[in-house]
């Protein structure tokens, strides 16, 4: 497993941990302490910041036994940046409700500096 990977798979547990002791810990292992975290409508900056963005998502999405997030690709990195889709699915499978993309920019230890969400328009039915 390459570290690309562990990162990845580590950064997509964390929107689906319940456990809210495990989830502060993770962010501090994640991402670096003045780390951001960007949405279109949202900068998180620091790890509280970093955890009440985490923790909402989970409770909205998650929590609710409604969905989980997972990766929807393998990822690509270079030069301490790392990018890769993700979608939010029902547990069991089925239909992607949400999708988008992340692109992390690390710094020299290999925790996150800067994180960028993107949300894809979600289609209409």
């Amino acid at each position: 497993m390459s570290n690309t990977t562990e990162l990845i798979d580590r950064y997509v547990g964390i929107w689906n941990e319940p456990d809210a002791d495990r989830r502060r810990a993770t962010i501090a292992k994640l991402w670096q302490k003045d780390a951001v975290h960007f949405t279109k409508s949202l900068e998180a900056r620091g790890y509280d910041a970093i955890e009440a963005r985490v923790t909402k998502a989970y409770e909205q999405y998650v929590g609710t036994g409604d969905f989980v997030f997972k990766a929807a690709c393998d990822g690509d990195d270079h030069h301490n940046a790392v990018r890769f889709q993700w979608e939010m699915v029902p547990p069991a499978g089925g239909e992607v409700a949400a999708s988008g993309s992340v692109f992390m920019i690390l710094g020299d230890d290999g925790r996150i500096r800067s994180d960028y969400q993107f949300t894809d328009p979600t289609p209409q039915s």
